[in-house]
């Protein structure tokens, strides 16, 4: 059984890694303990927002690689330990019974090597379904550089794969994890993506990665501005059929190099790159249009609203008339606002006191709509800034959906419309 000092230092070593949330996945349950479909995961989420219904540890920190922002690399000088594929599985088994979790998230430093790592990461998976049948939700992050074949199989045992990209450029990379390169990270990500694999060249079987693949960015560790990171999120999505792309804020864990930056980036970019990165999963936007002049997207406004302004000679727009597409990119106005104005006009004239009623954000969207012909906005363009502008406070705080002076943004956040 895995003891508590070593368990203490594996799931602390793996809390860098954010590309561990679930959507759920369609795998059914033949017979054993866990359930992963439907619904898939029923997230816990504390006070401050942590999610804490997955089991997230590494099988090793020992790492054979000296990446320079990792906290596990070989050249720091932290406490080290490893555990067996068994001692983790028992591990999944009790804390599920106990009611503690409902999945795993399952990473590894490169212990020796990269396909000595993959197998036991591959054995680790294949226990858990068979000998200890567990059919909870398991989120395994592949190792680069790993035998391809190695990788497809543990695919039919797992629900979501991972191979972060770490770094936003390919000369980033190179220089801050030598020992990686860009070819042995985004050659499996091309794998998993495709309808066709080495073992069954004829079909795909519908229990391979069926909540597919993701991968995560560290932000501000290298000089690449916003602009190119939502360039890579795009092609990737496209390319590689992804289901997120995470963004994880450098926390530095190296003084001993010049390369690096002594400061942590600034929560508030993450946060907008989320944003941006929501606006191009469902508000139909393109990487070229969210960032402004200077590459870099806005720290006053959200990605939408620094948009709008840059375009207002394309509003306003009349509420009663104006293509879903165009709704969209109304500020105050989501997916969820955009289909109930669309179903409501299908039955009256809508007015201001009808769009308050259908839950729009009528303080932004009142600068960019007509309703009926009236407009109640403004048309300039220093007011309507600082309108959308939320104040800065001295400290950038997540927020918390028990607050309820600030309810209206907990429900934003919590849906992610904009």
């Amino acid at each position: 059984m895995l003891d508590e000092r070593r368990l203490d230092i594996l799931t602390s070593s793996a809390k860098y890694d954010v590309s561990c949330s679930s959507s759920g996945s369609t795998r059914q349950n033949v017979g054993g303990l866990g359930n992963a479909c439907f619904s898939g995961i029923c997230h816990s989420f504390t006070k401050d927002g942590r999610c804490i219904s997955l089991l997230k540890i590494l099988l090793s920190n020992d790492c054979a690689y000296d990446c320079k922002y990792c906290v596990n690399r070989r050249s720091n000088n932290i406490n080290r330990a490893s555990a067996t594929p068994d001692e983790i599985c028992s591990l999944v088994v009790e804390f599920y019974k106990r009611n503690y979790i409902e999945g795993l998230f399952l990473s590894s430093a490169i212990l020796k090597s990269p396909n000595y790592t993959m197998e036991l990461l591959f054995d680790t998976v294949k226990k858990l379904r068979e000998e200890y049948h567990f059919n909870g939700y398991i989120h395994l992050k592949g190792i680069p550089g790993s035998d391809k074949l190695l990788i497809e199989r543990a695919g039919f045992y797992v629900d979501r794969m991972s191979f972060n990209i770490e770094l936003p450029s390919e000369n980033s990379l190179n220089l801050l994890a030598p020992q990686k390169n860009k070819r042995a990270i985004i050659e499996p990500m091309k794998m998993l993506a495709k309808d066709k694999y080495f073992a069954l060249p004829d079909k795909r079987r519908p229990d391979f990665l069926p909540a597919g693949q993701t991968t995560q960015m560290i932000i501000g560790a290298s000089p690449e501005s916003d602009a190119h990171i939502l360039r890579l999120s795009e092609f990737m999505y496209s390319a590689y059929k992804l289901k997120r792309v995470y963004f994880s804020s450098y926390v530095p864990t190296n003084f001993d190099t010049s390369l690096l930056p002594t400061e942590q980036t600034p929560l508030l970019r993450e946060h907008r790159l989320y944003q941006a990165d929501w606006l191009l999963r469902f508000y139909g936007f393109s990487a070229s249009e969210i960032t402004g002049e200077d590459g870099n997207l806005s720290q006053e406004l959200d990605p939408k609203c620094a948009w709008a302004l840059r375009n207002l000679h394309l509003f306003p727009v009349e509420i009663n008339t104006a293509p879903f597409e165009m709704l969209l990119r109304v500020p105050g106005i989501g997916v969820t606002g955009a289909r109930r104005i669309i179903m409501a006009r299908k039955h009256t004239n809508l007015d201001f006191d009808a769009l308050k009623r259908l839950r729009i954000v009528l303080k932004r969207a009142m600068h960019f709509i007509t309703a009926k012909g009236k407009f109640f906005g403004s048309e300039k363009q220093e007011f309507i800034k600082y309108a959308l502008s939320s104040p800065i406070n001295e400290s950038y705080h997540q927020t918390s959906m028990f607050d309820t002076i600030q309810k209206e943004a907990s429900l934003s956040a919590l849906t992610g419309e904009l």
